[in-house]
């Protein structure tokens, strides 16, 4: 089965923002959408919406911080589908202002930040590999940030220098290194793992200052649910120019 054929493809957070215009693109592509959203109203709206811009898409409730809540995903997507194409690991959260003090960040916003941004994923990602591996093509897309690379931040003339907040940009190294590792663990599949930085977007994470929109934010995950057979796995990318770890 070549990439081109119609993929089945989750994205999580996807009521909204970058998850949202992600939905909307691949579904222009004629793939089919799973909305996964914690709310069931937003995911049948943003669904709604979709199917007025003749998009196919589905309903997946989906808790990612909730185990109960992946386990009945996984089964709905087992029972509707029988494989999962594409995994894009869009819902993330940041609870610190930048500029904010390591040393200050408190221990709850720390696990707050971590169970979403690195927890959640590992566990749904875990989940869904059996649906994924029945994939001639498996995609997995994980949502990390420019602010997650160590060599730019240890930079004094890097432009991303002095946007700290401790704990977001470590989970979003942690979420860079674990990418890298389960891409390594299957260098010898079908499946192709990668991280995406969407860039610095006007969303309610990234704020009215954001210097991109949302249908630009959402096209480094569009092109990594979709890369061909001699795609990269194990990179870190913004469009499809590599970024430094």
């Amino acid at each position: 089965m070549s990439t081109d054929n119609k993929r089945i493809i989750l994205i999580t957070g996807a009521n909204k923002g970058i998850g949202l215009e992600t939905a909307r693109q691949l579904g222009a592509q004629g793939h089919t959408v799973l909305v996964g959203a914690r709310d069931e109203k937003k995911a049948t709206e943003a669904v709604a919406a979709l199917a007025k811009d003749g998009i196919t898409a589905h309903p997946v409730i989906l808790e990612v911080t909730d185990s109960q809540s992946i386990a009945q995903a996984v089964r709905q997507i087992e029972a509707q589908f029988g494989k999962l194409d594409t995994l894009i690991n869009n819902a993330g959260v940041a609870l610190e202002g930048w500029g904010s003090k390591a040393s200050e960040t408190t221990l709850t916003v720390w696990r707050k930040v971590f169970e979403t941004n690195v927890f959640a994923l590992v566990e749904l990602t875990q989940a869904l590999l059996p649906l994924l591996k029945k994939s001639e093509a498996g995609r997995i897309v994980n949502l990390s940030s420019i602010l997650g690379s160590l060599t730019l931040h240890s930079d004094p003339s890097s432009p991303i220098y002095d946007f700290k907040a401790a704990a977001y940009n470590t989970s979003k190294a942690a979420v860079n290194q674990y990418s890298v590792h389960l891409a390594h663990e299957l260098r010898d599949t079908p499946i192709k793992v990668n991280a995406a930085h969407p860039g610095w977007v006007k969303t309610d994470l990234g704020g009215a200052d954001a210097p991109m929109n949302v249908v630009d934010g959402a096209k480094t995950s569009v092109w990594l649910a979709t890369l061909p057979a001699d795609g990269p796995t194990g990179g870190f990318f913004h469009l499809q120019d590599r970024l430094p770890w």
